[in-house]
Parts: structure tokens; C-alpha cells; sequence
């Protein structure tokens, strides 16, 4: 008897003028040990050498570009429609997949085919690789992303293809609150799943949005709650008003903590 082929994983990174980090991104995915990874980058027309980064690698990649798009929402679903795996996943231009993530994330979707996305632990480094954190993941579900607990670090996310071709695509009017969307969409059509397990690093920098533009962040998710049908007095826009008032103090944190 044949044994049943491995499912097939897109992977998209989309990139613009992230040649700094862009290459141990890109390595990341390419050296996993898992067979049947479908590798597609989207650049936004780079000027700083990330277009001989992709060229450099080019033979490895299913499918790659280098021109202007309209931000990094949209850059993801170009690759999405692309792609033909049946699992999905991005990886942004500056952080990196573990040894094993992709084998590890398939097994967990295969063990448990009732469930539409599964999401592991994370570490946060610096611009120099260094680990300065862990990021708090914890299991959620559609009710406690509707209050705001989220605790799902987006670079160890893996979604079945078939949902997104349901609830997809990302929503390009969202700059930072997209990956938020798209979890509340795939947990209302099945649950999610958290695993205890180390499978990628996010890089906090100066350059990275997390740092400079955190504060767009809670307004869009505000956005989602109200879509969804959300209250104005709920756990949520609670968080939010909370959030601002600590606002400086979490970014003046976060940047002592990537000097260190």
C-alpha cells in the first residue's frame, strides 16, 4: 500500500527594503526539513538588495516577484493566489521559522482534522538574532478574541487552505490588525488550536511596525469588534482605553528592550 502523501505547505514572505533580514527569513523556510513546502516571495520593488536575495534563491522558490504593490496586506494575498497547498502560512521578511516548525504544525493539523489553524510558541529576538523574550502565547478560541485575548503569534500560524478560500482574503484595508481578522473568520468556522512548542522567532526593531506604529493596532481590531456586532461597553473597547493610557510606557519599553 502506497503511503498517503504528505499535504502540500505554501509558505508566502512578503518583503519591501528588508534585504538586512530578508535572507535568513528566506533560509528559514527553505532549509526546514519538511518535503513539500511550496515557497512563493512577494516584493514589493526593493531598492536595498533584496531583489539579489531573491535571485539568489530563485531556483528554490514556486513563484516570486519584485513589484510595486499596495502594502503588505495585499502583498500576502498576491502570494496566497498563488499558491496551491492545502496548508497556509506567511512569514514576514524580517523573522524566522524554527528547525522542524513546518513538519511539526502538519503533524498537528493532520492529528486533528477538526480544527482550522494551529499556532505554537514564539520567541522575540533583536535586530542581531538575540533572544530578548517570549511572546504570550496561550490557547484561544472566538470568544476570547472577541474580548481581546489573542495570544496568537502570527509567525507560527498554519491554516487549512481550504478556509481561507472560504474566508479569505485578508482584508486590504487593515494595516495592522489583518492577522486579527483572519483569526476571528477561521475560529468561527472551526476551533483553533494551541501546541506548547517552540517554532518561530519575531523580530523586534527599530524599523518593524510593532514598534513604530503599535498604536494603529487597537483601532483596527476595534473595527473588527464592531463588524462583528460588538457592544461599545465590552471587554474589549475596555482593553483598548486601557491600552492607550500605557501606550507610552509599552512603546518606551519595547524600544529599551531591543537596545538591550
Amino acid at each position: 500500500m502506497n503511503p498517503k502523501p504528505l499535504p502540500k505547505v505554501s509558505v508566502i514572505t512578503p518583503s519591501f527594503n528588508q534585504a538586512r533580514f530578508l535572507e535568513e527569513t528566506m533560509l528559514s523556510v527553505l532549509e526546514q526539513d519538511y518535503p513539500n513546502i511550496e515557497y512563493i516571495v512577494i516584493d514589493g520593488a526593493s531598492s536595498d538588495g533584496s531583489l539579489e536575495i531573491i535571485q539568489k534563491y530563485a531556483d528554490r522558490l514556486a513563484y516570486w516577484q519584485s513589484r510595486k504593490d499596495q502594502g503588505q496586506t495585499d502583498a500576502i494575498n498576491q502570494g496566497f493566489s498563488h499558491a496551491t497547498g492545502e496548508i497556509f502560512a506567511w512569514l514576514n521578511s524580517d523573522d524566522v521559522l524554527y528547525p522542524g516548525a513546518v513538519s511539526a504544525a502538519v503533524q498537528q493539523l493532520e492529528e486533528h482534522p477538526e480544527i482550522s489553524m494551529v499556532y505554537a510558541d514564539c520567541h522575540w529576538i533583536n535586530a542581531e538574532g538575540k533572544v530578548i523574550g517570549n511572546f504570550p502565547a496561550a490557547q484561544t478560541d472566538l470568544r476570547k478574541l472577541r474580548r481581546g485575548y489573542v495570544h496568537i503569534p502570527q509567525q507560527t500560524a498554519f491554516f487549512r487552505a481550504e478556509l481561507w478560500k472560504k474566508v479569505g482574503p485578508l482584508d486590504d484595508s487593515f494595516y495592522f490588525a489583518m492577522d486579527y481578522d483572519l483569526w476571528t473568520r477561521l475560529a468561527a468556522q472551526a476551533p483553533l488550536l494551541y501546541v506548547p512548542q517552540l517554532w518561530a522567532a519575531f523580530r523586534l526593531h527599530q524599523g518593524a511596525k510593532s514598534i513604530a506604529e503599535d498604536d494603529r493596532c487597537w483601532p483596527e481590531m476595534l473595527r473588527v469588534h464592531y463588524r462583528d456586532g460588538g457592544k461599545k461597553i465590552s471587554l474589549l473597547t475596555a482593553k483598548y482605553w486601557l491600552r492607550r493610557l500605557v501606550q507610552p510606557l509599552w512603546i518606551w519599553l519595547r524600544r529599551q528592550r531591543i537596545r538591550n
